[in-house]
């Protein structure tokens, strides 16, 4: 039986070894592995499994690895059921009063019985690859040398198979097992799995010569720079004035040719969108001509990497339900083949992304329909057509009578909400015609987000404390007066902003922090996320300068929750960078 199961498990290896060298088929691999109908609760799970069964992620080594140590564990699976089986049937214990109660040492043979079997697969297994197991999965050393002294209680450690212990002989369960301690039990915890890198990050960037060169052309005249502030005396300050404004201009060049370097073409993700779209069509048996424009648009790289999840949904979504079947178009007098164009444009400070289709288009009646029936739309309320285009981007919004591994789930478009709108600060417009097509178009602010680097920082004051407020997020800063807050029946407060009302953050609560005594006048900053705009009230805004946003080198979100991005570098003095994202977020989920 171990011939057998060692035998279908190394050709499922060398297939998977194959992909390594361009040769085999993912998606022979993921059937063979039992991964091509997992169910997953996830919609991002769905997704990351989709673009490796469509070839939109690449094959990596690590991929490679992760899938060999799969079919490593399905080995050790089917090694463990052939031991058990090996056994006989488990005792079945009587519910008759009157009947003796099971031995106890044949019930804690039993369950202890496959430690032995699995000690003989170890064994096998390192006479057939020459490897031992690493110890933290749970399994023992094999050739008997441990780091420390024995203890007592550890059972004997298995020896190497012969040529006689080819096959596993029956044995009564009592004999095959062996007693394991509390001390034993407690030392076997298995490590925490390695964090494993984002399948969507770009891990590198071609960088021109000429663009190096320039970098070092800057970072000279910043030393040069520097050389001519540390040697001039304290007293002439008319040089050192002329020697500061040299340097920051020197900065700002050196900044911006660091953003030009991070800039990744749109073709590194629009490319492998030809084979989605082809795999698809076959799928859903249908014709489809697949056009892409604007691929040599390049983005900073924070954005391109979030792109790619939003672009597989909203494709597959123009495939499903957009084009029609090809019966369908030829009672329309349309022609066969189905047309689908991905275009990207730069206009302003704004890039844009269209997936347009030539199908069936939107019918804004089913739409309003299906969203009065979820309870999604209000019946009393007049909706315009780009408002009711709007509902199938709500979460479990679906329009397909039957759940397919391509649509149906009404999680795709959430998904592309979340993408664009949170993560990218981006819109999306959709445009449709009933029975000539639908576009769905994507802005996206060409500011890249807030992790780490120079920003434009808003410099404010709580307390005795200093945060730094990202400066592309902020709308204005407004003093209010007393009568313009307001407190809600149901504990929130608002305050009145030019005749608006915002929801009212107060930073000194947020921190707990002593709050501002009578004779500070409060400063609200508006702040907007998305189609949310709230107002954060601090003590006093400085001024606005910029700053050098570096993360945490301890895990201090994960500890505290704190909305906080990291620390924000000023020169003499360090700030905490807030993260308006995630402190927002967490006030409307509190209200709620």
């Amino acid at each position: 039986m171990k011939d057998s199961i060692s035998s279908c498990i190394s050709q499922l290896q060398e297939s998977i070894i194959s992909l390594e060298h361009g040769s085999g088929d993912i998606n022979d691999i993921l059937q063979a592995l039992g991964l091509d109908n997992a169910q997953m609760r996830s919609a991002q799970i769905i997704a990351l499994m989709d673009m490796l069964s469509d070839g939109i992620t690449p094959i990596t080594p690590d991929l490679i690895t992760s899938l060999l140590d799969i079919a490593e564990a399905q080995k050790k699976f089917f090694y463990c059921i052939g031991g058990l089986l090996d056994q006989g049937g488990a005792p079945i214990e009587s519910k008759k009063e009157t009947e003796p109660a099971c031995d106890i040492t044949s019930t804690e043979a039993l369950a202890s019985a496959p430690d032995k079997y699995e000690e003989e697969m170890m064994a096998e297994m390192l006479a057939m690859t020459g490897e031992t197991p690493a110890e933290d999965e749970g399994w023992e050393k094999i050739d008997g040398q441990t780091e420390s002294p024995p203890v007592e209680a550890e059972a004997k450690q298995p020896e190497l198979p012969t040529e006689q212990d080819k096959t596993i002989e029956p044995e009564p369960v009592a004999a095959a097992a062996k007693q394991i301690t509390e001390e034993e039990q407690s030392t076997k915890v298995p490590a925490p799995p390695a964090k494993k890198k984002d399948a969507q990050a770009i891990s590198s960037i071609r960088v021109s010569t000429q663009q190096l060169d320039s970098l070092i052309e800057l970072v000279g005249k910043l030393m040069v720079t520097y050389a001519v502030i540390a040697q001039t005396k304290t007293d002439n300050i008319s040089k050192i004035s002329s020697s500061l404004s040299e340097l920051d201009k020197v900065i700002r060049n050196l900044q911006s040719e660091v953003d030009e370097i991070r800039l990744v073409p749109l073709k590194q993700i629009f490319m492998p969108m030809h084979r989605l779209v082809k795999s698809t069509s076959q799928k859903l048996d249908k014709r489809i001509k697949f056009t892409i424009t604007g691929e040599e648009l390049a983005l900073d790289k924070t954005i391109v990497e979030c792109l790619n999840e939003p672009l597989v949904h909203l494709l597959r979504n123009a495939l499903d339900h957009g084009v029609e079947s090809t019966e369908d178009r030829q009672m329309c007098g349309k022609d066969e083949m189905g047309n689908v164009h991905l275009n990207a444009y730069r206009k302003g400070e704004f890039a844009y992304i269209e997936i347009s289709d030539d199908g069936k288009g939107l019918d804004a009646d089913i739409l309003l329909s299906k969203a009065l029936e979820r309870g999604i739309a209000d019946p009393d309320k007049e909706y315009a057509k780009e408002e009711i285009y709007e509902f199938i981007l709500q979460s479990g919004f679906s329009t397909a009578s039957a759940v397919t591994d391509i649509s149906g789930r009404g999680v795709g478009m959430d998904a592309v909400v979340t993408a664009i709108q949170n993560t990218l600060d981006g819109k999306i417009s959709i445009t449709s015609e009933l029975g000539e097509g639908s576009t769905f178009t994507i802005a996206i602010p060409l500011s890249r987000s807030v992790n780490e680097g120079i920003v434009d920082a808003l410099v404010t004051t709580v307390g005795p404390e200093t945060f730094i407020f990202p400066s592309r997020e902020v709308l204005e800063v407004y003093e209010p007066v007393e009568n313009e807050f307001t407190d809600l029946p149901d504990g929130r407060e608002t305050v009145s902003v030019r005749g608006k009302v915002r929801p009212l953050i107060r930073m000194y609560k947020v921190f707990d922090l002593p709050a501002p005594t009578d004779d500070v006048i409060p400063k609200v900053i508006l702040v907007k996320l998305g189609d949310t705009v709230a107002a954060i009230m601090v003590d006093e805004v400085l001024r606005q300068q910029k700053a050098v946003v570096t993360g945490f080198t301890l895990p201090v979100n994960s500890i505290y929750k704190l909305p906080i991005l990291g620390f924000g570098m000023m020169g003499e003095h360090d700030a905490l960078v807030v993260d308006t994202e995630t402190l927002i977020a967490s006030h409307m989920d509190t209200s709620d």
